[in-house]
């Protein structure tokens, strides 16, 4: 296995996550431009080979896996690269910086043949799956009413992610960063999103990213989802989903405190088992590769949340309308 990019991301995959798999999956490579950054690693992870560009990388090492994990801009180049020479991947999301260059990944994936696989762990989450039951299973709320999906943030980038591109319009903002998560947490529990209307402002210049959010999205079975979003006046970051039925309410707030009531003053935390279950998704990957069962999100999901993404940005989706 190698990484290509060690930002946030590709460090946690280096440091944390792989080593857990170490018997199963040999991290022997990565590629990052900054000179320094991969001084660090390599005095953390002696013995892997690092190289400051990956197609070097691609073309000395023998690799049976990348992990993708560079600003959303180089996803199709990398990936497309690694599968042409029949390696599978596992791509940081978004899956790409438009829904064309998303499609050309999924394409280029299913003629290569390869396992693809995008990072979204989200549905696996132990408060996501728990809300899963509460709502699917013991339908704790009765028939789903209206649901409300609330990403507020009082600085962007937050604190721990600053870089060059997460404040640009083409890929960074909130609604890429991290609506892109809920986008396909709904798909996955609640089915397709078939249409968007979306008002979205921007901040200062034509390559700003978004500082504030207005959007409805409508479920294949009619249901719809309202959306805002801001990076101005608010003291707190808020990143959750409230869910009103006609017998109660569930909400996944700051993405794992799971509560549920009878309405929305009397909401209780719910207990939420702690083992990781499918979790990380690496687990997944490695299963799919040696042919076993295993819960994948490829780049065909990535496709249907990129859809979604894309939409919230367009101007023609301001009135509402299907996604394309």
């Amino acid at each position: 296995m190698a990484v290509i990019g060690l930002g946030n991301m590709g460090k946690g995959m280096s440091l944390r996550t792989q080593p857990r798999f170490a018997e199963q999956c040999e991290l022997v490579a990565a590629s990052e431009p900054r000179a320094q950054t991969l001084r660090e690693i390599g005095e953390q992870r002696p013995g892997i080979a690092l190289y400051e560009d990956w197609r070097l990388m691609l073309e000395r090492e023998k690799l049976d896996l990348v992990y993708i994990a560079v600003p959303p801009s180089l996803h199709r180049e990398t990936a497309e690269a690694a599968m042409a020479k029949g390696i599978h991947v596992f791509s940081e999301k978004p899956l790409a910086s438009s829904l064309e260059e998303a499609e050309r990944m999924r394409a280029a994936a299913e003629a290569a043949g390869v396992v693809n696989a995008v990072h979204f762990s989200f549905p696996q989450d132990p408060a996501v799956r728990e809300m899963r039951r509460l709502l699917l299973e013991e339908r704790t709320v009765g028939e789903i009413e209206s649901m409300e999906l609330i990403l507020e943030f009082p600085q962007w980038p937050r604190a721990w992610q600053q870089n060059d591109w997460i404040t640009t319009r083409a890929e960074g903002g909130f609604l890429l960063e991290v609506g892109i998560h809920w986008i396909h947490m709904i798909q996955q529990l609640f089915g397709d999103i078939v249409g968007v209307r979306s008002q979205v402002d921007y901040g200062d210049g034509a390559e700003a990213s978004e500082t504030q959010a207005e959007a409805e999205l409508t479920l294949a079975d009619g249901k719809r989802i309202r959306l805002t979003g801001r990076t101005r006046g608010v003291a707190e970051e808020r990143v959750s989903m409230v869910i009103r039925g006609r017998d109660g309410v569930v909400a996944l707030e700051n993405w794992r405190q799971l509560l549920a009531g009878r309405d929305e003053a009397s909401l209780e935390p719910v207990e939420v088992a702690e083992d990781e279950g499918p979790l990380p998704m690496l687990k997944q990957v490695l299963r799919r590769i040696r042919g076993e069962e295993a819960i994948v999100y490829d780049f065909a999901d990535g496709v249907k949340a990129q859809a979604v993404l894309e939409a919230l940005h367009d101007p023609a989706y301001r009135d509402g309308k299907e996604l394309r």
